[in-house]
C-alpha cells in the first residue's frame, strides 16, 4: 500500500493503518528515544507514548509541511527530552545511583576494607582539617558541595584543601610503602 493512503487511513483512524504504520516506524523511533534517554525500558515506553499522542493528535499532520515520519520523528524527539528535564526522571535516576552504592556499601563494608590496608591509619596522619573532609568525601560518600555546606566553608575551598589532603596522603602512602 503506499505511505500517503496509508498516512490518510491513519489521520481517519483505521487500526490497521495504525498498525501498519507502528510495524514500520517502531524500531527507528524507539532507537531515536533510545539514543536521548539511554534506558531501554524508558525509551520503549515513551515510544509507546509517542504512537498513541500521534494516533490522538493525527489530524495535526499536514503532509504539506514535512513527511509523516519527520512529524513522528519530532513528537518522539521532544517527548524523549520532555522525560529527560522531568523530576520524576531525574529522580529515578539519582535513586538508581544511590541504591548501586548501597548495594555497594551492603556487599562490602568500607571501613573494614580501608582499615584492612591501612588507609585509614595513613590518613589520621593528617591535619585534622584533612581527616574531616577526606572522611566526608571518600567515606561517607559526600559531594564537595555537600561537603561544603557540612563543613560551612566555600567549594572553592573544599576543591582546594581536597587536592591538597589528597597530595599529602600519597607522599604519607609514598613514605610508608618505600
Amino acid at each position: 500500500m503506499e505511505l500517503d493512503g496509508l498516512v490518510r487511513r491513519f489521520q481517519k483512524k483505521d487500526i490497521i493503518a495504525f498498525e501498519k504504520l507502528y510495524g514500520m516506524y517502531w524500531d527507528n523511533i524507539c532507537g531515536v528515544v533510545y539514543t536521548i534517554v539511554k534506558d531501554r525500558e524508558r525509551a520503549e515506553e515513551i515510544s509507546q507514548d509517542v504512537f498513541a499522542k500521534a494516533w490522538n493528535n493525527s489530524e495535526s499532520y499536514n503532509p504539506g509541511k514535512g513527511r509523516f515520519f519527520t512529524w513522528v520523528l519530532n513528537i518522539a524527539r521532544n517527548a524523549a527530552i520532555d522525560e529527560l528535564r522531568s523530576k520524576s526522571y531525574k529522580n529515578q535516576k539519582k535513586n538508581l545511583s544511590l541504591n548501586y552504592f548501597v548495594d555497594i556499601a551492603d556487599k562490602q563494608d568500607i571501613s573494614r576494607i580501608s582499615d584492612h590496608i591501612g588507609l585509614k591509619k595513613l590518613v589520621k596522619n593528617l591535619s585534622r582539617k584533612c581527616i574531616e573532609l577526606i572522611e566526608l568525601l571518600y567515606f561517607k560518600g559526600y559531594t564537595q558541595k555537600e561537603a561544603s555546606e557540612q563543613l560551612d566553608i566555600p567549594l572553592g575551598t573544599v576543591k582546594t584543601r581536597n587536592r591538597s589532603c589528597i597530595s599529602q596522603l600519597r607522599e604519607n602512602i609514598t613514605l610508608e610503602w618505600t
